[in-house]
């Protein structure tokens, strides 16, 4: 299996790696320009760029691309550097580039309404492999989620049972109501997700973490929650709320050094409204269902 199959069957696994090229060459080295070598997550690696030290520097540089999520490309002078000497009749100059190669990122949906819908699309758009569920079968369904790369009609117990969110992926609750929240979100931080939001006003998010830790859950669960969900563009419509849902997404993603702050606003939950959030009364016009 060469190089590429490997990339494949790598990202399929949903594991990491690094893929180093020699990209540029002068002089004499001991292997050819666009020689190629594949860095696992575990260590192991696939194809060669010449071995001896320039290749273990490479497998080391390739380990921090990994962590990183960023690439890097390396310069090494055979004829300067005293440790590349190794006897063999070559004395030139190459660069390596060092790219990672990561898993698709996979964002699992929880509920399947207005928000929901425009969340696929805009997310889909930017590169994020979404999976809806939800509990009613005829919302969850592949005619209102055609970007969707899955979508399943599940009770929301069973669904969890089935799904296995890793270390790149990306948990969005928008169910219907406070209880499924709840439940989604009590499992959600016990997983190895990247990113875990959920819509809500700041009191009801303050309510359902309080109710949980009640529960016996530890407090330092909750503090990688992005609720109120989304990045604070005052969005109001549930096209709009999709964008800032996918911009926090894309920050994470993207590793952003930035403060995140999050949104202010709030679905209506019956006669109560929480009157410091000023899109709760155009927002509740949409529902999320």
């Amino acid at each position: 299996m060469d190089i590429y199959e490997q990339i494949v069957q790598l990202r399929r696994q949903g594991r990491r790696g690094a893929v180093a090229t020699i990209v540029n060459v002068r002089g004499s080295i001991p292997s050819f320009r666009t020689a190629k070598m594949l860095v696992r997550d575990d260590g192991s690696i696939v194809g060669t760029i010449g071995g001896g030290c320039v290749e273990a520097d490479v497998w080391q540089a390739a380990r921090e691309v990994m962590e990183s999520e960023k690439p890097r490309t390396l310069t090494f002078d055979l004829n300067q550097d005293p440790k590349y000497d190794t006897g063999l009749v070559c004395g030139g100059t190459l660069e390596v580039f060092v790219e990672p190669v990561l898993p698709p990122a996979l964002l699992f949906v929880f509920g399947a309404g207005h928000v929901a819908i425009n969340l696929c699309q805009v997310a889909a758009n930017a590169g994020f492999e979404v999976i809806v569920t939800d509990d009613r079968t005829s919302y969850a369904t592949k005619e209102r989620f055609s970007n969707a790369r899955e979508v399943h009609a599940l009770e929301f117990d069973e669904a969890i049972e089935k799904l296995e969110p890793n270390e790149t992926s990306y948990i969005v609750i928008v169910t219907r109501g406070h209880r499924d929240d709840m439940r989604i979100l009590r499992w959600a931080v016990q997983t190895r997700a990247r990113y875990v939001g959920m819509i809500g006003s700041k009191r009801k998010v303050i309510e359902i973490f309080k109710t949980l830790q009640q529960e016996g859950m530890p407090a330092h669960l909750f503090e990688r929650v992005h609720a109120p969900i989304g990045l604070d563009i005052a969005a109001v419509t549930p096209e709009e709320i999709a964008v800032a849902i996918t911009a926090e997404l894309i920050a994470t993603r993207r590793h952003a050094t930035a403060p995140l702050p999050h949104m202010r606003w709030v679905r209506s939950q019956g006669p109560e409204h929480d009157a410091d959030d000023e899109g709760a009364a155009a927002f509740d016009k949409h529902k999320r269902d």
